[in-house]
């Protein structure tokens, strides 16, 4: 029993601060000037093309600056990766079954390549969220236009996170050589991993399309948040911040969307593209600030950066997005947690003993024999 409320009280523990508001600081500016960028020449519609870029930002927080910027460029071909897809299926109008059969395969082969070159954050899932996100908004520009606003925004995003060099000039030998990748894993682990990923982005895809939902993207992208957790309780964990962190976070979209006295966009008509904007950049500084020390806080922000970005490339009722994400949400953490706890890696304990259970449940199978 005390190991299973160790547990529930790991779900409200704060990690330490790790020079968070740095990093935060990175990638908030990062985010802030390609997309006042695209403001101030008049395209807000088009920046979700430079914040999936500018995530570039959120990888090797911590890390050497050389290390930093090996990394970067290995995310910058993820994030850029899935918004290449997601834009050749919008342009191909390609949606649906397409998208979930697309996105399921490209996580499996994400998986197998953020866990060998040791990306932090690890998994594809921030690749595979630009992918559905790219997909699902109809394109306002030439393809390639789209590309380059990304790509741009993510070469910025590796400049910003390299200029801290600038200042010291200092170069750490060796750093190189101790990425912290999952190369002493097994080759059949990693198949494995990927494998979960293929699994419950698919089915989670598959549950949206057939709910009749617009957006079965954010059931993909929720699948695979859990699977990012060293084991099964921090899984499990990851899947209800997720939960609990988009439900809050909805509340605030909907202070900024939903009609109303309270509603933020309705306090400055005629400029709430331009709040809407600088909302995606405030609320981007919150999620990175702690990303790292509790991931529901995080879910917050990252919530409204997210529906608020699709609100300006593609405007609709925002009662039914708040309510389809809520929904996607659900059965997208659910079904992850489902095929964490089916599918474990090789050496793995029983989901039982994983979440310190087995103590509880020897006695039980002691009394059949």
């Amino acid at each position: 029993m005390e190991r299973v409320l160790r547990q529930v009280r790991a779900l409200h523990r704060m990690e330490p601060a790790n020079a968070d508001h740095l990093a935060a600081l990175r990638v908030a500016l990062s985010v802030a000037v390609p997309s006042l960028l695209l403001l101030a020449a008049g395209r807000a519609d088009l920046t979700i093309y430079a914040v999936f870029g500018a995530l570039t930002g959120m990888y090797g927080r911590s890390e050497p600056h050389q290390l930093r910027l090996l990394h970067q460029s290995q995310a910058a071909l993820v994030l850029l990766g899935g918004v290449a897809v997601g834009v050749l299926l919008s342009v191909n109008h390609l949606h649906s079954w397409w998208l979930v059969a697309v996105e399921a395969v490209l996580a499996g082969a994400g998986s197998v390549y953020s866990d060998r070159v040791g990306l932090r954050p690890n998994g594809p899932f921030f690749g595979i969220l630009a992918l559905g996100a790219c997909a699902s908004v109809p394109m306002a520009v030439p393809w390639h236009v789209a590309l380059l606003i990304a790509a741009g925004s993510a070469a910025f995003s590796m400049a910003v996170g390299f200029s801290g060099w600038l200042r010291r000039r200092s170069w750490h030998r060796g750093a190189m050589r101790s990425i912290p990748a999952l190369q002493a894993a097994g080759r059949r682990d990693v198949l494995i991993h990927a494998a979960r990923y293929v699994l419950a982005v698919g089915a989670a895809g598959a549950a949206g399309v057939l709910s009749g939902s617009g957006h079965p993207h954010w059931a993909m992208a929720a699948a695979a948040v859990p699977l990012a957790g060293a084991d099964l309780p921090s899984s499990v964990r990851r899947g209800i911040h997720r939960i609990v962190g988009t439900f809050l976070g909805l509340v605030v979209t909907a202070v900024v969307l939903l009609p109303g006295p309270w509603t933020l966009t309705g306090a400055f008509p005629g400029q709430q593209t331009v709040l809407l904007a600088l909302l995606v950049i405030l609320f981007q500084f919150t999620t990175e600030l702690f990303m790292t020390r509790h991931y529901g806080l995080a879910m917050v922000s990252f919530t409204p950066v997210i529906l608020l970005m699709t609100q300006l490339a593609a405007p609709a009722d925002p009662g039914v997005l708040i309510l389809e994400r809520a929904v996607e949400t659900l059965v997208g953490a659910l079904t992850g947690i489902a095929v964490v706890v089916a599918v474990r890696k090789s050496g793995s304990r029983s989901p039982a003993a994983l979440l310190g259970l087995a103590p509880l449940l020897r006695p039980a199978r002691r009394s059949r024999h």
